[in-house]
């Protein structure tokens, strides 16, 4: 198990928790951030432009002789659009949709996830020694292309959080099983 908690700010996020829990099924993350919406990213999402957060974990194990080997990697990507009809903010994620009546409301739903399962038992030995690398961005690699080529070096955009982080796995806790009373 793995916890992370406090304030860590790194280019406008503070990563509050990182926490990593070995799962009867694989590995779990949770994690909790705290940023404020970028000016710049505020005033394009009312003109009608999306804006994309990610959030990438990579687990590796550590290996003396060769390169650290990657044995699982997941990726997650939230959409924030604002609805003009509506007048309603709409988060989407892979195929869950939201809907937010403030933009308050739509950043609280994409600052953090609890019992993100990251990588499979399959995946991590008991007697491995395991580092996770997790990241946490606005993506604007996914913005209109025009508007990538205005960003260059501006720091109105720059919203990214990166942790590399040893892991300490336990055995899965396991309730204890129902034996019959004498």
């Amino acid at each position: 198990m793995l916890a992370l908690h406090g304030w860590t700010l790194a280019q406008g996020v503070a990563l509050q928790v990182l926490n990593a829990e070995r799962v009867e099924d694989g590995l779990a993350l949770s994690f909790s951030t705290r940023f404020e919406l970028p000016k710049q990213a505020e005033e394009a999402l009312l003109k009608g432009v999306a804006v994309y957060f990610v959030a990438e974990v990579q687990v590796l194990r550590n290996r003396w002789y060769w390169r650290d080997a990657r044995v699982a990697q997941a990726s997650r990507t939230w959409r924030l659009t604002w609805q003009p009809l509506t007048r309603q903010y709409r988060v989407s994620t892979g195929g869950l949709h939201q809907s937010f009546d403030t933009l308050a409301e739509a950043i609280s739903s994409l600052r953090g996830v609890s019992g993100w399962r990251v990588a499979e038992t399959k995946d991590i030995e008991d007697d491995g020694r395991y580092y996770l690398e997790f990241s946490y961005k606005l993506d604007t690699a996914q913005l209109p292309r025009p508007m990538q080529i205005g960003l260059g070096g501006s720091q109105g955009w720059a919203l990214s959080v990166d942790r590399n982080v040893t892991l300490t796995l336990e055995a899965p806790s396991t309730p204890p099983p129902n034996r019959p009373q004498p």
